[in-house]
């Protein structure tokens, strides 16, 4: 299950898709999960989790958060050792005036873009497929 490495093929073989829904970044101090969220991600920092969870979940739970945004997984199964990939997209988007926060999984990299600029963001990867 090798992801590619190749920066070209990369760029060139993505197929961005924008998931339903709308995510906000959380933390807790102490870890514990609030029953009813099902995190997107969920990472351990020394000063708390930070969690990635859709927005009406957090609401729900009382959860405060911020940065709502839109999530965009980049379908191509990219080598965690892959490199220049996201350096390439995250500084296409910065030329564009837009903050991304990407996340690496197992099997693809997701980006998650300013709610309102997702149609930006997709327009901006979708030219790396084109060449442009």
């Amino acid at each position: 299950m090798v992801g590619e490495t190749n920066l070209d093929r990369l760029l060139a073989s993505m197929s961005p898709e924008l998931v339903d829904g709308l995510f906000v970044f959380a933390t807790l101090a102490d870890g514990a999960v609030p029953a009813g969220l099902r995190p997107r991600m969920l990472f351990q920092e020394a000063e708390g989790t930070t969690l990635i969870v859709l927005k009406e979940e957090a609401d729900a739970s009382g959860l405060a958060y911020e940065f709502p945004c839109r999530m965009i997984t980049l379908n191509v199964h990219s080598s965690l050792e892959a490199v220049g990939f996201l350096a390439r997209i995250t500084t296409a988007l910065a030329s564009h005036e837009m903050g991304v926060n990407p996340v690496s999984g197992f099997f693809h990299d997701h980006l998650f873009v300013p709610d309102g600029r997702e149609l930006d963001a997709l327009a901006v990867l979708k030219g790396f497929a084109s060449g442009g």
